[in-house]
């Protein structure tokens, strides 16, 4: 897989029919996986929402998810970047660069669904989330 770089939108508890809406609209496959399904929160309240959503229709890929209520949500900085593939030294590069000068929010580390996954906030203020496929993500 090449690497991809697509839209990636926060939603407060309706990302199910945001998507559901999207693939309306662009056509394609829809696939969702819930907070439940990778024990990614403890608050029963969060167990099907959305951790993450993808519709591929065609050439176009959105993704989306429900923010828990433990992490902050603020409806202007909806949006995020998404990186993601198999080729690790290219996204470990990419993530070095954007993190340098901002913040790391979660370190770039191995994730519930197997991949070595991180956010960070560049020096520009733009979100970006950064996901290595499989064993693309094992340290050498």
């Amino acid at each position: 897989m090449t690497t991809r770089l697509n839209p990636y939108i926060s939603f407060k508890d309706n990302a199910r029919e945001a998507l559901e809406f999207y693939r309306d609209v662009f056509g394609g496959e829809l696939t969702v996986s819930t907070f439940a399904e990778f024990q990614a929160s403890e608050d029963p309240a969060e167990a099907d929402k959305i951790m993450h959503g993808q519709l591929e229709a065609g050439a176009l890929t959105l993704m989306a998810a429900d923010t828990p209520d433990a992490m902050g949500y603020d409806d202007g900085s909806r949006i995020s970047m998404s990186l993601s593939g198999e080729d690790e030294a290219e996204l470990r590069g990419y993530w070095d660069k954007l993190v340098d000068g901002g913040t790391a929010t979660m370190p770039l580390d191995k994730a519930p669904w197997g991949d070595y996954f991180g956010m960070c906030q560049d020096r520009f203020g733009v979100t970006w989330m950064v996901n290595i496929a499989g064993d693309g993500g094992q340290p050498s």
